[in-house]
C-alpha cells in the first residue's frame, strides 16, 4: 500500500510517500519539503503568530493535494514540538482542520523519542546491542535508551537548533557573550537527565537522527547523501569540539557555503552543534553512528506493526 507521513515539524513541513507493506523496508516513493521555521514565528506570548498560522494552513493543503495526486492510501499526519508547546495550538489544530480536513495528531517529548527509537533498531538491528539514541531537532533533543524495540528511557528537552536560535542567538553572526550563555543553558538543562540514562549501563551503539547531525557530520567528513544511504557515517565528538568555535564565528551566509549545510539551516546550526557537542560531551559519547531513518520512518513503522497484528 502507499502511506504518506506529513510531519509538521518545527523547521519544515515534510510529507513522505512510501511504498510498504507489513514485514517488509518501507520503500521511499516521493517527498516534499516547504520549510516553515515554525520554532521562529513563536510571539512573546509563546503562540505562533497569525502569520505562522496562516502559512501552516496554506502548507498543509498544498501537501494534501500532493498526497492525492501521488496515490496516497493513508495519510499519517503529527506535529511535534513548536505545534505541541505553542500557548495557541488549539487554535492552531482547529485551523487547520476548518482549512483542510487534516486532524494534526500532536505527538508528546517522549513519543517522539520512542518511535525515533524504533526507526533506528530496526535499521541498526537486534546485533547493535543497547542503542543510545540522540535526535535533535527544530523545537526539541529527543535522547532514548533500551535494548528492545521501545526504550527503556525516553526524554525530550526543550533544546531544538531553531528554539534555540530565535530565542537566544538573534545576531548574525552571534555575539560571544550571548554564546556562552546558551553553552552554559544547554549543558545545565541536559546534566538534569544523564543520571537516568547512565544508571542503565553503558550503551552498545550510539545513534544520532536528524538533519542538525547530518549536517554536523557531513561537515567534519562524512559522506555526501549522494553517496546512497547505506554508506556508514560517524560524527566525532572531537571534530565537533573543533568545529563548534569556527560556526561561532560565522555568519549564517559563510556557514551555508560549508560542505553539507543548506541555507535554510546556517543560521541554526550553531546552535545544533551546542546541543550536540554537549551531548555528546555529557554522555561520555566518542562517536555517534548517523541513522537515516528517524521520527517520520517510526510512524510508518509503528502504522505497519498495527496493520500485521490487526
Amino acid at each position: 500500500m502507499r502511506l504518506g507521513v506529513l510531519d509538521v515539524g518545527s523547521n519544515t513541513v515534510h510529507l513522505l510517500v512510501v511504498d510498504a507493506h507489513p514485514g517488509a523496508r518501507p520503500l521511499p516513493a516521493y517527498s516534499h519539503k516547504a520549510e516553515l521555521r515554525l520554532a521562529e514565528l513563536i510571539d512573546e506570548h509563546g503562540a505562533i503568530s497569525a502569520e505562522g498560522v496562516d502559512r501552516l494552513a496554506g502548507t498543509v493543503k498544498v501537501a494534501l493535494e500532493i498526497a492525492e495526486d501521488k496515490g496516497v492510501e493513508d495519510l499519517l499526519p503529527f506535529a511535534t514540538s513548536a505545534v505541541r508547546e505553542a500557548t495557541n495550538h488549539d487554535h492552531v489544530l482547529a485551523r487547520v482542520a476548518a482549512d483542510t480536513g487534516v486532524d494534526l495528531r500532536v505527538l508528546s517529548g517522549p513519543d517522539e523519542a520512542r518511535l525515533t527509537f524504533l526507526a533506528a533498531r530496526r535499521w541498526f538491528g537486534w546485533s547493535a546491542g543497547r542503542l543510545l539514541v540522540l535526535d535533535i531537532g527544530g523545537g526539541s533533543l529527543e535522547i532514548a535508551y533500551g535494548l528492545d524495540e521501545e526504550p527503556d528511557a525516553a526524554v525530550s528537552l526543550p533544546l531544538g537548533a531553531g528554539r534555540l536560535t530565535g530565542s537566544r542567538l538573534p545576531g548574525d553572526p552571534p555575539d560571544p557573550a550571548e554564546v556562552r550563555a546558551l553553552r552554559r543553558h544547554v549543558r545545565a538543562e541536559i546534566a538534569r537527565v544523564v543520571g537516568e540514562f547512565t544508571r542503565l549501563g553503558t550503551p552498545d551503539h550510539v545513534v544520532a537522527t536528524s538533519k542538525t547531525f547530518k549536517q554536523l557530520a557531513r561537515l567534519t567528513g562524512a559522506a555526501r547523501s549522494a553517496d546512497g544511504l547505506y554508506v556508514q557515517r560517524e560524527l566525532s565528538r572531537r571534530d565537533l569540539e573543533e568545529w563548534v568555535p569556527k560556526l561561532a564565528g560565522m555568519s549564517a551566509e559563510q556557514r551555508a557555503a560549508l560542505p553539507g549545510v543548506s541555507e535554510g539551516r546556517a543560521r541554526q546550526l550553531l546552535a545544533g552543534a551546542l546541543v550536540a557537542e554537549a551531548t555528546m560531551d555529557l554522555f561520555g559519547v566518542a562517536s555517534a553512528e548517523v541513522c537515516p531513518w528517524a521520527l517520520r520512518e517510526g510512524v510508518i513503522l509503528r502504522r505497519l506493526d498495527r496493520l500485521r497484528s490487526a
